[in-house]
């Protein structure tokens, strides 16, 4: 996730975007000549005070002058919107916002909430990117590297005050994640709801479906706890028409007594999801054994056969020794076992038919290379004879 906008082009901003942003954000109409342009003041400002005029559209004269100078004065203006209404004008997105309602503290709890609040947003955007590729209840480290790319483009920015956080979700491209986040985020409130009324987990099984997840929970919990509460709200992109059925969002409050279910559902969620029979193309990029014989730990770089990027696993001695020689001659092997979700699916169990396979071109460069001039190495792996 980037951190710095970019500038706003007048040349490019539509007034009507530019009119919705302020609307949203408070800024108030005064006026002005219909059909022509608009004044807007921030809020709270009397009439007469700092304004911004804003074009009908794009076919009135002087246009982009007018909007230059709008930008200008969004830039210099002390109201904590206008840098957020500039970031979206930059960065046609939708913007989720975390806002805490714990009283503002001064001094270092005060960024230390800010950061506590930006590592949760973090982790909740990562969540929904997770379960937008795949619903499940624990991801663990599958597909974790896809899911990071889907949100890289998001801008992490301020908001109107430091206890509360704006994310701008790059539109159309990421609504997958928006939209599953959204889903994610009513389904835990309801579940969580569910739980505090009867005692029962079964609603957050039936929520799997809609994104809730081990990730969800925890970056939720993370949010809340040692708080007075939070409010996630979502506005879709005024330059793109929002998705049917969610035109406007309702917002979503987790409080500290939602704590204790939240962590149910995430201890749950991890012991619940069951390890997967998998047949893995691999590189071995590390081997290890205590003594010159018997069986060894190898780490293994995925090339095919499962979401993730490492596992590691321990193999016999016969299997160790074909690792060993597929890492000196930079070749990858194949074989079957069971990602282990104890691990994150970071480990391989009952690891069988080790074996070498064959590569393709498009494989070939991922390999490390050859390993022949590692003399230390050679004795490590075959022993002394």
């Amino acid at each position: 996730m980037y951190r710095q906008p970019p500038e706003p082009d007048p040349a490019r901003v539509d007034p009507a975007v530019l009119g919705a942003l302020l609307a949203r954000h408070g800024w108030r109409r005064h006026g002005g000549s219909t059909g022509r342009y608009a004044r807007y003041t921030p809020p709270g400002d009397a009439p007469g005070g700092t304004s911004i005029l804003v074009p009908a559209d794009r076919a009135f004269p002087d246009c982009t002058d007018l909007l230059a100078e709008a930008l200008t004065a969004l830039a210099r203006s002390p109201e904590p919107s206008a840098p957020l209404v500039r970031t979206a004008l930059a960065v046609p997105s939708d913007e989720i916002s975390w806002e805490y309602g714990a009283e503002r503290r001064a001094g270092p709890a005060r960024w230390a909430d800010a950061e506590r609040l930006s590592a949760a947003a973090r982790a909740m955007l990562l969540a929904g990117a997770l379960a937008a590729r795949r619903p499940a209840g624990f991801h663990g480290a599958r597909l974790r590297p896809h899911a990071a790319r889907d949100v890289e483009r998001t801008l992490l920015g301020p908001g109107a005050h430091v206890a509360r956080l704006t994310a701008f979700v790059p539109a159309p491209d990421g609504r997958r994640v928006t939209g599953t986040l959204l889903r994610a985020l009513h389904g835990t409130r309801d579940a969580v709801d569910h739980e505090r009324a009867t005692g029962g987990m079964e609603a957050f099984d039936h929520a799997v479906g809609l994104g809730v997840c081990h990730e969800l929970a925890e970056s939720l919990t993370a949010l809340v706890r040692g708080t007075e509460g939070v409010r996630i709200t979502l506005a879709w992109a005024p330059a793109h028409a929002p998705p049917a059925g969610a035109a406007a969002p309702e917002p979503v409050e987790f409080t500290p007594a939602d704590v204790p279910a939240l962590q149910r559902a995430a201890v749950r969620y991890r012991s619940r999801e069951p390890s997967l029979p998998v047949r893995l193309t691999a590189a071995v990029t590390r081997l290890s054994r205590s003594a010159a014989t018997g069986p060894g730990r190898v780490r293994l770089r995925i090339l095919a056969g499962a979401d993730v990027a490492e596992v590691r696993t321990t193999l016999d001695e016969k299997a160790y020794r074909v690792a060993a020689e597929a890492h000196l001659a930079g070749l990858p092997i194949r074989l079957t076992g069971r990602l282990e979700s104890r691990g994150g699916f970071r480990r391989l169990t009952g690891a069988s038919g080790v074996g070498p396979a064959e590569i393709v071109d498009a494989e070939r460069e991922r390999l490390p290379q050859p390993r022949h001039e590692n003399l230390d190495f050679c004795a490590e792996a075959y022993g002394d004879g």
